[in-house]
């Protein structure tokens, strides 16, 4: 595959479709059933969202979400951010996973009772489905996510 283009996997039927680089800011849509393409997961790496984006980003969203709540002063946050992005390269296309400062996005934290960070909710089909906390293993992280694809 060039490095000009990438394949974005449609999240209603499945079909690949190879989109140009330059392209992915004009709201591609799948070849095959029109539905318009993901393109925020296609790098492979976590979306950041806030209150104002979460329903749109996360609730509205068909497939599996990972919302990690965090903070910039939170060490463990911090030691959890690059296994999240290995997560999201590993599982692009099949997973969405989103980050939320809960400092600057105080609503949604306190919507889903986020007590301690980082908290990770998981939602599929717009419903939650799980709730992890605390610091995990990639493993462990990696296992929740199989259970719920």
């Amino acid at each position: 595959m060039s490095k000009e283009s990438l394949i974005i996997v449609c999240t209603k039927c499945s079909a690949k479709n190879r989109i140009p680089r330059n392209r992915l800011q004009d709201n591609p849509v799948c070849g095959r059933c029109k539905a318009p393409l993901s393109v925020d997961r296609v790098n492979g790496q976590p979306v950041d969202i806030t209150d104002n984006t979460f329903n749109e980003e996360v609730l509205s969203y068909k497939g599996l979400v990972l919302v990690d709540c965090w903070a910039p002063w939170c060490g463990p946050c911090r030691m959890v951010a690059p296994v999240l992005e290995a997560l999201a390269q590993k599982y692009s296309g099949k997973v969405k996973i989103a980050k939320l400062n809960v400092d600057e996005n105080p609503g949604t934290a306190s919507r889903y009772t986020v007590q301690s960070i980082p908290t990770m909710l998981l939602f599929k089909n717009g419903q939650k489905v799980d709730t992890l906390v605390g610091a995990l293993p990639k493993a462990d992280i990696e296992k929740h996510l199989l259970a719920l694809m």
